[in-house]
């Protein structure tokens, strides 16, 4: 229990951070030095005004310089970083007694931390910035080839595991793109399948992990279509979708899988 709220705390953290470098990357700031400003005035933020959840909270989602209200999305990934965190480490799908899972499972809390960011700078301003893309696959990368090389107990079909598991979440969104000419999926979705599949290392997870994410994004579009809030040719960011799916997939997926195998592809 302590390690899970250790892990919420940092969680909390890390989607502050995650927020915060979204934003300074949109603005094209400097998002290694500099300290935290309010969006709106410049304000720079003291301590008490970079504590995650309490300090949105005690200054009601206001700017304490100039009362300009700040964006509810900072509270939710500072709320999705504590859950990502502690949930992950809860319902982690082997045991993090083993070294090898256990360097997955860091390297996963590192990439998710960029994902966030991803989620956030989508959601707002349908972009999926290289800068952070290319820096978690080099996090991913890293993490797998520690496992492979020293933890992966058949290291060559893991290898084939990994780059189909590439293929397959990157590859499908390179032929749409190619075929409709980015009508239909943007180029960063691709270059993001690169780091989920990574981070899923299985084909079939990949492929899981799509279907979620078409099925999260229907859900999403659905009611505003029927409500007349948009149209079929409202463009809406897909990014979001397929990083909660990844994460979704990269926990459970695994029990999904089991599940499909024994009571539907072979009742």
């Amino acid at each position: 229990m302590l390690i899970g709220f250790l892990l919420a705390v940092l969680g909390l953290i890390a989607g502050s951070f995650a927020g915060a470098l979204a934003w300074r990357l949109h603005e094209g700031l400097d998002f290694v030095r500099g300290r935290s400003q309010c969006p709106h005035c410049g304000h720079k933020l003291s301590p008490l005004e970079l504590i995650p959840i309490f300090s949105f909270l005690f200054l009601r989602g206001r700017c304490r310089a100039c009362q300009a209200k700040i964006g509810a999305h900072y509270l939710v990934v500072e709320l999705l970083g504590g859950l990502t965190f502690a949930g992950s480490y809860i319902y982690w799908p082997a045991n993090l007694a083993d070294h090898g899972q256990l360097v997955l499972f860091v390297t996963w809390l590192i990439v998710a931390v960029g994902l966030l960011a991803l989620l956030v700078s989508d959601h707002l301003w349908m972009i999926l910035p290289s800068k952070i893309i290319y820096s978690m696959l080099g996090v991913a990368a890293v993490g797998q080839l520690v496992y492979l090389i020293g933890y992966a107990p058949q290291k060559a079909h893991y290898a084939l595991l990994w780059g189909t598991s590439v293929l397959v979440a990157s590859g499908i969104f390179f032929v749409m793109h190619e075929a409709s000419k980015g009508q239909w999926i943007g180029f960063g979705d691709v270059r993001l399948g690169l780091v989920t599949g990574t981070i899923l290392a299985s084909p079939a997870k990949s492929f899981l992990m799509i279907f979620l994410a078409s099925v999260l994004g229907v859900a999403y579009s659905l009611p505003h279509l029927l409500a007349r809030r948009r149209t079929l040719n409202d463009r809406i960011p897909y990014g979001p979708f397929l990083i909660v799916s990844a994460a979704l997939v990269l926990l459970f997926g695994g029990h999904l899988l089991d599940w499909y195998n024994q009571h539907l592809l072979h009742p």
